[in-house]
């Protein structure tokens, strides 16, 4: 394969992954919006986390709910678990880098807070641990997996949401993942803002 042919295949698979996205996810999608709005709106709080990209991706959501997404409006209450390197190297250091999201949850979640836990494989120890936590703390889930949804799969309460991308590669997961946040984020906006479409 030529690399042109290998650039364009890339494209084709992202669209083939989107297409299967749409069809499988948006209803459960329009639910987390549900869920989100409501713990908004009720002084509740988002703590989002992952791990790499996937931690790239928890810091841009809480970042679009604090700051704006695409119009001004009222700031919204978000925190990414994984921006306090002084918070993160010192659970690291003493409780374990698997402890480095659970001890912040039970720190900060309350009942009727929203852990948004990112993880391509649905298997990372430090996210599963939070996803326990978060249970503890009377707080739903919204999960964003591939890969068969892993761990996280069998975690997850029937009102949690579950957000699976069908798909193996970690690429076109993370491509997904950013698509679902800004989703999300719109979703909210709309009912914030009593948008109509």
């Amino acid at each position: 394969m030529d690399m042109t042919s290998r650039m364009s295949s890339h494209f084709e698979d992202a669209i083939d992954t989107f297409r299967a996205s749409a069809r499988e996810l948006a209803p459960a999608l329009a639910v987390g919006v549900d869920l989100l709005f409501g713990a908004l709106t009720n002084n509740g709080r988002v703590l989002a986390c992952g791990n790499g990209g996937s931690a790239a991706d928890a810091q841009h959501f809480i970042a679009e709910l604090v700051g704006r997404f695409e119009r001004d409006r009222l700031p919204l209450a978000g925190i990414a678990l994984n921006t306090d390197t002084s918070i993160m190297t010192a659970v690291g250091n003493d409780y374990g880098f698997n402890a480095i999201f659970e001890r912040q949850v039970n720190a900060l979640g309350q009942p009727g807070d929203v852990l948004v836990a990112i993880t391509t494989s649905g298997n990372s120890p430090n996210v599963v641990r939070a996803i326990e936590a978060a249970h503890e703390r009377e707080m739903q889930i919204i999960a964003l997996t591939g890969k068969g949804g892993g761990q996280v799969n069998q975690l997850l309460y029937e009102t949690d949401i579950h957000l699976c991308v069908p798909h193996d590669r970690t690429m076109r997961i993370q491509e997904v993942h950013i698509m679902l946040l800004h989703a999300l984020c719109d979703g909210i906006d709309a009912l914030l803002l009593g948008d109509t479409l």
